[in-house]
């Protein structure tokens, strides 16, 4: 098999690079997180910014929030849209996640970020 770069235009920006299992390690945080002792110098081992100048605007970090979820139904849409069906999910598709978000204030209101959203402010600076 022959692997090839798909030709790109003239002047074409490379794709962004995505940092690999970017979710693996968001998780890794939650816990890490959630198990530690002193939440402050962990965001400081995690290079978790306290303040951050953005397009003009500096934000400082208020709150670091972790949202427990949990489906234990679905919905299927009926023919044309209108109305939709409900089934409770069996145990064994029920799916459970954590949601990580940061909180920064802007001066005049509220900025949540997530945890890619931080890299990429990151890589940029």
């Amino acid at each position: 098999m022959q692997w090839q770069t798909p030709h790109q235009p003239e002047g074409a920006k490379p794709a962004p690079v995505v940092e690999p299992d970017l979710d693996k390690v968001e998780a890794a945080f939650v816990d890490g997180f959630i198990a530690a002792p002193d939440p402050t110098s962990f965001l400081r081992l995690a290079r978790i910014p306290f303040e951050i100048l953005r397009e003009g605007e500096s934000l400082k970090l208020l709150r670091v929030e972790i949202d427990a979820l949990t489906d234990v139904g679905s919905l299927t849409p009926h023919l044309g849209g209108s109305s939709f069906r409900y089934d409770p999910l069996p145990s064994n598709f029920i799916s459970r996640r954590r949601r990580l978000r940061f909180i920064y204030f802007d001066g005049t209101g509220l900025t949540p970020l997530t945890y890619a959203e931080l890299r990429e402010i990151e890589t940029r600076s």
